[in-house]
Parts: C-alpha cells; structure tokens; sequence
C-alpha cells in the first residue's frame, strides 16, 4: 500500500485540485514548520486525533484547526454530538492516521475517523500542511481543500 503522502497526491490529482508540494527539512511544530514554509501559523492546518465519548460508544475525531489556536474539545464533542472529549493515546492516533505526530494532513483515510474542520483556518484562500511526512508539505487552496476532503465544519479551536 502507498504511503499517506502518495495517497494524498493521488486523490488531489485525480480531483485537479489546486496545491503544490515543498520539500523541506523535517519538522512537524506548527510554529517552526510555518516559519519554514513562509506561511501564517493561521493558515496551517494544525490536525489532531481526538477520542469522544458518545452515547453510541467512543468516536475518533479528526480536528483540523489552524496552527496559532488551541483546540477546543468541548467544541469537539459537540461537533459530534459527543459528551466529552480528549487526546487520543499516541498509538491510537498513530494507528488510524498511518502518521507520526506532526505530520497528520487535514485529510483522512479511514473510515474510523470523522473529520471536522474550524471555520477560522477556511478564512485564508490556501492552507498549508505536512503532507503524511514531516519533510513534505503542501499548500492547497482552501476551494480544493473543501471539495476533496468534504469535511465538518464547526467551532472546535479557542
């Protein structure tokens, strides 16, 4: 199987989304890598395996929030419809993302993980992202962004 990268790749190109890739020294903080990149911390996509309890039983949650906020999981939790809400354990994240940490793109791949996104992060016209590795991002136009990944949209970054 592919790599998250070359997935990612392939499901942009087969939508002809707008984005390019950048090659850079691995670094997976959201401060560091946007000074890297050259892009605001407001415009990276900062994304995070979060588990919340639901009536139905424990959800994973994908949250995509931009790099300079914090996450919110009350607003998580109730994206979802969920009560509470926490980190998942690395292993976890780990296990359903096929990333390591710092490296999670605003995109998922599994049908365990529901992907909602803060409306704050859609204000800018493209995001930036590490792209499945810690030494490749991509800069992707918010309009291709929504239409490839088709996420939630809600208030889940303080």
């Amino acid at each position: 199987m592919a790599d998250v990268f070359d997935r990612l790749v392939a499901r942009l190109e087969a939508a002809q989304a707008d984005f390019r890739v950048l090659e850079h020294v691995p670094e997976g903080r959201s401060g560091q890598i946007s000074k890297i990149r050259g892009n605001l911390p407001s415009q990276a996509a900062k994304a995070m395996v979060v588990a919340v309890k639901t009536a139905e039983g424990r959800k994973f949650v994908l949250a995509v929030l931009p790099g300079d906020r914090r996450v919110d999981f009350s607003g998580i939790a109730k994206a979802i419809g969920g009560k509470k809400a926490a980190l998942a354990a690395p292993e976890e994240a780990k296990r359903l993302t096929e990333c390591e940490m710092g490296a999670v793109p605003p995109f998922t791949f599994s049908d365990e993980l529901i992907l909602v996104v803060d409306p704050n992060l859609l204000a800018h016209d493209r995001i930036a992202f590490n792209a499945g590795r810690l030494d490749r991002s991509m800069f992707l136009s918010t309009a291709s962004y929504l239409a490839v990944a088709k996420p939630r949209v809600a208030p889940i970054a303080g």
